[in-house]
């Protein structure tokens, strides 16, 4: 194996919150006041003195007006001192793993001991905007001098100017490509082939093996508790997406959303859209040995590439053999797997792309394909499909989840991965400490 830039960097471990759909239980709680509760939780769990955190990253797409630096409003509300750095992330979908990246870089150059990363995302509160004309007569409105003068602008506005823009999808379309999210998810079904009876069928696979793990409480571990405005009598301890009773036949009701005339891609198979944030707990080995923390795990490598941005599903491929290169490892050597599972299709493309010699060729230049993508390894406890998707927060859940889970079964190694609004890949390949 090659040498890991990031020896001296371990992750101690990480708290969430419950994942829910949008404008659900989470739905009164702010990117602010989520990111708030899981710092301090985190704070509170391995007994950290606020002046012992070197910096907060954390990462955010949904930026509120209020709280442009997200990162430094969780920490101060925290309870973190002035002192303590804080910056956010916005990489779309790679947010949160960036963060983590992004702390361990801090570490790993001697900048910092101790650093809390993650992500945090409210997806119910991305406000509505109205249209530009409207905004111009409004700030035209200001300006005048008299109420003549103001009455005037003010008789330029028509009922179209009422019409909102929906800001969460004009986020999700791809300005580049024209295309949104979904649509890239049909490019890849047709371009590999991937059926609807494919997706429906990983898509019942991922809330099954998801509602397992509730059943068996591997998420306990992960997941804090949220006390649900505005009574706040009542905890939600759980994602609330798994369903117990997702069965073929209800997916095959469904109709494709994005293509409906020939489209396979439909809500059931595809990431709902959720609120949720991640923390996560990085230090210098020689300072968490000295607190006596257990340590969960160390990075080996990462790698972060990009791809066309009607092909974005795509990125994992591209990103895994980039962080494959740089650990010296192959796809045999990966114990457990996450993708992030925005669309069954992508990540079912994923698949065919990694064992694939012309994909390698055409976008890696190699002979060989990356590897197989052993599926029984795959997203053990459920994915993005039945857990949800908090655009920034699921990578800094992915690898909590993947570096918890390596514990559990007594395992190595384990790969990280998403697909990027935009057209990219992220990628990181995780060890336990024992390693």
């Amino acid at each position: 194996m090659k040498e890991n830039r990031y020896r001296n960097v371990v992750i101690v471990g990480g708290l969430r919150t419950p994942f829910a759909k949008s404008d659900t239980e989470l739905k009164d709680l702010t990117a602010v006041d989520l990111g708030r509760i899981v710092i301090s939780e985190l704070l509170d769990v391995y007994e950290i003195d606020g002046p012992e955190v070197d910096a907060v990253i954390f990462g955010n797409i949904g930026s509120p007006a209020e709280a442009p630096n997200i990162a430094r409003v969780v920490a101060l509300l925290a309870g973190l001192p002035k002192e303590v750095r804080a910056h956010t992330v916005n990489e779309n979908c790679a947010s949160g793993i960036e963060s983590v990246l992004d702390a361990a870089r801090l570490i790993a150059l001697g900048e910092a001991r101790l650093v809390i990363a993650g992500a945090t995302e409210s997806m119910t509160q991305i406000p509505l905007m109205y249209p530009e004309s409207y905004r111009r007569i409004m700030f035209s409105a200001q300006k005048a001098k008299t109420a003549v003068q103001r009455l005037q602008v003010f008789s330029q506005i028509r009922l179209k100017h009422f019409k909102p823009i929906i800001a969460l999808m004009r986020g999700l379309t791809d300005p580049v490509a024209d295309l949104n999210m979904g649509q890239t998810a049909e490019v890849l079904a047709k371009e590999f082939g991937i059926t609807r009876d494919d997706q429906d069928a990983f898509a019942l696979a991922s809330h099954q093996k998801a509602v397992a793990a509730q059943r068996s409480g591997r998420f306990d571990q992960e997941i804090t508790p949220i006390y649900v405005p505005p009574r706040y009598k009542e905890a939600l301890r759980l994602d609330t997406g798994p369903r117990e009773n997702q069965s073929l036949e209800a997916l095959a009701k469904m109709r494709a959303v994005f293509d409906r005339a020939y489209g396979s891609v439909t809500v059931g198979n595809a990431c709902p859209i959720t609120d949720g944030a991640v923390s996560v707990l990085l230090a210098e080995e020689g300072y968490a040995r000295a607190q006596g923390w257990e340590i969960l795990g160390r990075i080996r490598a990462h790698g972060t590439r990009g791809i066309e941005p009607e092909r974005m599903g795509l990125g994992p491929v591209v990103s895994t053999a980039k962080a494959l290169a740089r650990a010296g490892m192959s796809m045999t050597d990966l114990d457990l797997v996450e993708i992030n599972e925005a669309f069954a299709a992508q990540v079912l493309a994923c698949e065919k792309a990694f064992s694939s010699e012309r994909f390698a060729k055409n976008y890696l230049g190699r002979t060989s394909p990356v590897g197989e993508l052993q599926m029984g390894r795959l997203n053990v406890n459920g994915g993005a499909i039945a857990l949800g998707h908090p655009v920034a927060a699921s990578g800094s859940r992915l690898i909590l989840t993947l570096l918890l889970e390596l514990k559990r079964r007594g395992l190595g190694i384990g790969l990280a991965s998403l697909c990027v609004g935009g057209g990219q890949g992220a990628a990181v390949i995780l060890e336990r400490a024992e390693a």
